[in-house]
C-alpha cells in the first residue's frame, strides 16, 4: 500500500510541469519542496529519536548565510567569492557542524528543556544575524543569491527549480527512510523508546544523540540554502521567530509519524498562505493557521494524515453496522 502510494505521488509529481503553471511549479509545489526539506529535519528528530528541536530553521539559516557571504553575485559582496562548487559543501559542512553544536548541547535535556534550550537557540541565531552588519548586512540581510546553473540552465527558472527541488527532496526522502532501518537508525528508535534500555545494552546513547542532531542539521542546511535561492537571498526575518514557529505548524499539521508528513504539511501550509491569505486577510491570516494548529493537535495529534485514517475507520464501522443490521441479512 505504501509502495503503491509513493509511486503514484511520484507519477503525479513527474508530470506536473506537463499541466501546471510557472506560478504552481515555483510558488506552490518548489516552495513546498524547500520548506517541507527543512520540515523534514524536525520530522526525522521527532519522529525516530523523540526530539522536537526549534533549532532547525536557525540551523538552515546558517547554511543559507554561508552561501550568501561566500558567492560572487550576492549583494552586498562581504564575504569570500567564491564558486557555487565550493561555497555549496561549505554551507553543508557548516549546517552539520552547527547541528552537532545543537546536540551537544542540549545532550541532557528533554521534553520541555529541550525546546527551551532549542528556542533560545534560535532566538540567538537570528538576533546575531540582525546585530552583525559588517558580513550579514545586519537587518537589511543579502540579496541576489540566484544560485548555479544545472546543466547550463539557470536554477531560478521555474521548471529547472521545480526539478532540482524535487529530486534533492526525493533523495533526503529516501535517505531518511534508509538511515531509520540502519544500526544507527534502530537505535535511535530504542532511545526514543527505551532509553535506560539501551543505555544498558551498551550503546553510547549520548553519541547516537548528537549523531542524530547532525543528520538533522545536514538536511536542514540543504533546505536553507534552496529556500535562500527560492527567496533571492536571506535575512534575520528568514531565521527568526516567526520562520521556526511555520516549520513547527508545518510538522504538526502534516504529522510527525512518518518523514512524509513534512511535505504534507509544507503543502497544507503554502496553499493556505497563498490562497487563503489573499482572500481572508493577510494581517489575520496568523489567527487562520493558529485556528488550524489547534484543530490539529486536538482532533488527531499526527496531523492531516491522521484525520484521513481515523475518518476511514468511522466509514468502516459505519459500512460495517449497516451491513450487520437484521434487515440486511440474506
Amino acid at each position: 500500500m505504501i509502495r503503491a502510494l509513493h509511486l503514484i505521488t511520484g507519477l503525479c509529481l513527474l508530470t506536473a510541469p506537463l499541466l501546471l503553471s510557472d506560478f504552481w511549479l515555483m510558488n506552490i509545489l518548489g516552495r513546498t519542496l524547500v520548506y517541507g526539506i527543512i520540515a523534514l529535519s524536525l520530522t526525522f528528530l521527532a519522529t525516530y529519536g523523540g526530539f522536537v528541536s526549534l533549532a532547525q530553521t536557525m540551523i538552515a539559516g546558517v547554511a543559507g548565510y554561508t552561501i550568501a557571504i561566500t558567492v560572487p553575485e550576492a549583494v552586498p559582496a562581504n564575504g569570500a567569492q567564491l564558486p557555487y562548487a565550493v561555497a555549496i559543501p561549505l554551507a553543508l559542512l557548516a549546517a552539520t557542524l552547527a547541528g552537532l553544536l545543537v546536540g551537544m548541547i542540549s545532550m541532557r535535556t528533554n521534553d520541555i528543556y529541550l525546546l527551551m534550550i532549542t528556542l533560545a537557540l534560535a532566538v540567538g541565531g537570528s538576533l546575531f544575524a540582525q546585530a552583525n552588519t559588517a558580513l550579514l548586512n545586519g537587518y537589511e540581510g543579502i540579496r541576489n543569491v540566484l544560485g548555479p546553473e544545472v546543466l547550463g540552465l539557470p536554477l531560478r527558472d521555474p521548471l529547472v527549480f521545480y526539478l532540482t527541488a524535487l529530486a534533492i527532496a526525493a533523495m533526503l526522502y529516501l535517505a531518511v527512510l534508509w538511515l531509520v532501518k540502519t544500526p544507527f537508525g534502530l537505535v535511535l528508535q530504542g532511545l526514543r523508546s527505551h532509553p535506560r534500555r539501551v543505555s544498558a545494552l551498551g550503546f553510547d546513547a549520548g553519541l547516537h544523540r548528537v549523531m542524530a542532531f547532525a543528520v538533522a542539521g545536514f538536511i536542514a542546511g540543504v533546505g536553507g540554502i534552496m529556500v535562500t535561492i527560492y527567496n533571492i537571498g536571506i535575512t534575520p526575518a528568514s531565521i527568526g521567530m516567526g520562520a521556526t514557529v511555520n516549520i513547527l505548524v508545518m510538522c504538526v499539521i502534516g504529522g510527525m509519524r512518518h518523514p512524509a508528513g513534512a511535505f504534507i504539511g509544507a503543502l497544507i501550509f503554502t496553499l493556505l498562505d497563498t490562497f487563503a491569505a489573499s482572500i481572508y486577510d493577510r494581517d489575520r491570516f496568523n489567527t487562520l493557521i493558529g485556528m488550524v494548529f489547534l484543530g490539529i493537535v486536538l482532533l488527531s495529534p499526527d496531523g492531516v494524515p491522521g484525520l484521513i485514517q481515523s475518518a476511514r475507520r468511522q466509514m468502516r464501522k459505519l459500512y460495517r453496522g449497516v451491513e450487520e443490521r437484521p434487515g440486511n441479512q440474506g
